[in-house]
């Protein structure tokens, strides 16, 4: 008998999620749709996903701008998502114990405020570096404790019925939002310059909160929340403590952070190869950035077609999104390289989504927040320390090589933790 998917716990308090996802009545991608709110939260999701990857790319073009160095765009993009790491364990305490609607408001509201005063201080002239490396700090925190909330406010707007669809349709809009957003921003970039992507992500991040704010409360179906009288020092643990007993929870995070390392360094490679390969500049980062994000719209929309994609489709995935960005890297000209980004934006997307499904659907409701706390650190931390890799090997051993190697890199990761899981599975057996 072939094993379970993801193997759950035995609790109750699970037994609901774990069997929601193999139901076929309730389970299509437009059934979260139906509810008031789940519309208005999936459009914030994709706006404010794809606003937060916007700040991000105009930070790293603007660095690149101010110092002409990939390494110092690897420093920005490590120092947006290294917080994370410290931030993270912490944030998913409050997101378990605050309204999740507030924290997406205070959330929102700090973005806002960075993305319109780095806007000002760029038009004004400003060229001190450390002040873009400030704000790239500052995010990061907030994202630490944003991505998580958003995610887990999943539950309370369309509550059980119908949750693995929306939690699925979610995940794919968010990554999908983390695609168009620097495309876009490359776009405006090359148009208008960063002052200009840093304003029209002041304007985005205004119109979330109008979303957030329109959300009915009345509607929302309020989930367990960490009990007040939890020691403060088990309700951190708690998320480790559920994560390290179910390894294969622990071994498609680990996959997750690996595939974030040596396969999502975008801002990096994008901008080296417009700048450094094919000599397009701010025109050509704006082109790979959307036929990338492109890719990554059939990906999600695949993803959300898919109810049982299992560890095997999952790691499968992520073998595969290393092979593309490998041959990418090798494409002779730069139409072949633009084609190569469309599947690699389409493997980014399924891998991606199908991981982050899995995590949150293994999660109990009640220490949700935790556990994403540290799946987005794991992510996105290893993506800050990915930049710092392909900005060295970009600087040092060309653009290409670059490309090459943490493509194979994704590529062997795939390989060990589809082995570990694979011997998991036949001791379980």
């Amino acid at each position: 008998m072939s094993p379970r998917p993801f193997p759950l716990r035995p609790k109750s308090s699970t037994t609901a999620e774990a069997s929601a996802p193999r139901t076929r009545s309730t389970e299509t991608w437009h059934y979260p749709l139906r509810h008031h709110n789940y519309r208005i939260f999936v459009t914030l999701s994709l706006v404010g996903s794809g606003g937060v990857w916007m700040q991000r790319l105009a930070q790293d073009w603007l660095v690149l701008q101010l110092t002409g160095s990939p390494a110092a765009v690897g420093l920005a993009v490590a120092l947006q998502f290294l917080p994370m790491l410290v931030v993270g364990p912490i944030s998913g305490v409050l997101v378990d114990l605050f309204p999740k609607r507030r924290i997406l408001l205070v959330c929102q509201s700090v973005a806002v405020l960075l993305a319109a005063g780095l806007a000002v201080w760029n038009a004004a002239g400003g060229t001190d570096v450390w002040v873009v490396y400030a704000s790239c700090i500052a995010l990061g925190i907030t994202s630490a404790i944003d991505g998580p909330a958003r995610q887990v406010f999943v539950n309370e707007v369309v509550g059980d019925t119908g949750l693995p669809a929306a939690i699925g349709l979610n995940s794919a809009v968010s990554q999908l939002g983390a695609m168009v957003g620097p495309a876009f921003a490359g776009v405006v970039i090359a148009q208008a310059g960063p002052a200009a992507a840093f304003a029209a992500n002041a304007g985005l991040g205004m119109a979330v909160l109008v979303m957030i704010v329109s959300i009915r409360p009345g509607e929302l179906h309020h989930s367990l929340e960490v009990s007040g009288q939890e020691p403060r020092r088990g309700r951190i643990l708690a998320g480790f403590r559920f994560v390290r007993e179910r390894p294969p929870l622990l071994l498609t995070m680990l996959l997750a952070g690996l595939l974030g390392a040596f396969g999502m360094n975008g801002p990096v490679v994008l901008a080296a190869f417009a700048d450094q390969v094919w000599h397009s500049g701010p025109a050509g980062f704006g082109l790979f950035n959307t036929v990338s994000a492109l890719g990554a719209l059939v990906g999600a929309l695949v993803a959300t077609r898919i109810k049982r994609f299992g560890r095997k489709g999952i790691v499968a995935s992520a073998g595969l999104f290393g092979l593309t960005q490998l041959l990418a890297a090798l494409m002779p000209t730069q139409e072949w390289f633009v084609v190569m980004l469309i599947v690699v934006g389409f493997m980014t997307l399924l891998f991606l989504t199908s991981a982050a499904t899995a995590v949150q659907l293994e999660s109990g409701a009640s220490v949700r927040g935790r556990v994403l706390a540290l799946y987005f650190p794991l992510l996105l931390g290893g993506h800050a320390l990915g930049g710092l890799l392909a900005g060295w090997l970009t600087e040092d051993f060309g653009v290409r090589t670059g490309l090459v190697v943490t493509g194979a890199l994704g590529m062997a990761s795939a390989a060990v933790i589809g082995f570990l899981l694979w011997s998991y599975s036949r001791r379980r057996r």
